[in-house]
C-alpha cells in the first residue's frame, strides 16, 4: 500500500472516531483527544496518546468535577431568598417567614411583623424562668437551640439564653437607649434599627455563660463557651451572625453571642466556608 493510502486510511478512521464522540460526557469545551489527534496523525495511529496528555486530562476532570461540586453547594430553592417591595424609599421583605430571610441593614421588615410559631425552648435563661418576650423563638429555632445547648452539656460546655424575640417597637426602644448613651453613629454600629433586627424574624438568640457573668460581651468569644459556640453552632443550624473581619459586610461589630438560625444545610455551607449571610447569598443560585 503506498504511502498516501495509509495516511488516507488513518485519517478516515480519525474522522469517524471523531464522529462518535457525541455520545461520550465530556468536561466543558474540551474536545475528546483533541490534544493528542495532530500528534496521532504525524505517527499513523489515531489512538496513541502521550502519558504526560493523559495526566492533564485527568486533573482537568478532576478540576471539573471539584467545581461542580463547589456550586452544588450554593444550590437554593427560590423561596428562600428575600421577596422585596419598596415602601417609602426603603426595601421591605414580604417573605419574612422564610428561614433564610436576609434581614440587615439594607432589607427590614414590616413594623406589625409577628411571627405565627412563636414558642419558648426548654433551655436554661440568664432571667430564670419568666415567660417574657425575649425567651420566645419560632419553633423550628427553638428546636434548634435545644439541640445547639444538649450538645454543649455533653462537652460539659455551660450556655445561658438571653434575648430572643423582639418587636418592632421593643427595638425602637433598645435603639434610643444606646443612642442615648453613645450616640447615633457608635449605636448604628452595635444595635439595629427598628425593622432591621434579626431578632424581629423570631430565629435569632443570644447566649453567654457564667464565665463572662451572664454579660452579653464581645469577650464571651475568647472564653471557652464563646469558642465552643463558633465551632459547633453549624451542627444545630445555627451561625454567628456577625463575625469577627466581617464588620464591613455585615455592617455591625463583632458579636459572638448572637446565633441565627438558618437550617443545618445551609448553616454548614456558611460555617465551612467562613462566610456571612450576605456573602453566602452573593453565591447562592435559584433552583
Amino acid at each position: 500500500m503506498s504511502y498516501y493510502v495509509k495516511l488516507f486510511v488513518v485519517i478516515s478512521g480519525i474522522t469517524v472516531l471523531s464522529a462518535c464522540t457525541t455520545n461520550f460526557s465530556l468536561p466543558r469545551g474540551i474536545p475528546f483527544n483533541e490534544v493528542n489527534q495532530d500528534e496521532a496523525i504525524e505517527k499513523g495511529d489515531s489512538h496513541t496518546t502521550d502519558n504526560n496528555d493523559s495526566i492533564d486530562e485527568n486533573q482537568i476532570n478532576s478540576e471539573e468535577i471539584e467545581e461542580t461540586e463547589i456550586d452544588r453547594e450554593f444550590l437554593l430553592e427560590s423561596h428562600f431568598f428575600n421577596e422585596v417591595k419598596v415602601v417609602n424609599g426603603n426595601q421591605v421583605i414580604e417573605n419574612p417567614s422564610n428561614i433564610m430571610a436576609m434581614v440587615n441593614k439594607e432589607y427590614g421588615l414590616e413594623d406589625d411583623y409577628v411571627p405565627k410559631d412563636l414558642v419558648i425552648p426548654e433551655v436554661d435563661f440568664s432571667f430564670g424562668d419568666a415567660d417574657i418576650p425575649q425567651s420566645y423563638l419560632r419553633k423550628d429555632a427553638a428546636t434548634a437551640l435545644e439541640k445547639l445547648f444538649k450538645l454543649a452539656k455533653e462537652d460539659n460546655i455551660e450556655l445561658l439564653a438571653v434575648s430572643g424575640y423582639r418587636s418592632f417597637f421593643r427595638q425602637q426602644g433598645i435603639f434610643n437607649v444606646e443612642k442615648g448613651n453613645k450616640g447615633e453613629e457608635k449605636a448604628l454600629q452595635a444595635v439595629a434599627l427598628p425593622g432591621q433586627s434579626e431578632h424581629q424574624t423570631g430565629l435569632a438568640m443570644d447566649v453567654t455563660s457564667r464565665s463572662v457573668n451572664l454579660e452579653i460581651t464581645k469577650e464571651f468569644g475568647e472564653t471557652k463557651e464563646g469558642k465552643w459556640v463558633s465551632e459547633n453552632a453549624h451542627k444545630a443550624g445555627f451561625i454567628i451572625r456577625y463575625p469577627l473581619g466581617k464588620e464591613s459586610i455585615t455592617g455591625y461589630q463583632y458579636e459572638p453571642w448572637h446565633l441565627r438560625y438558618v437550617g443545618l444545610e445551609q448553616a454548614k455551607v456558611i460555617y465551612e466556608n467562613k462566610l456571612t449571610l450576605e456573602e453566602y447569598f452573593q453565591k447562592a443560585k435559584k433552583i
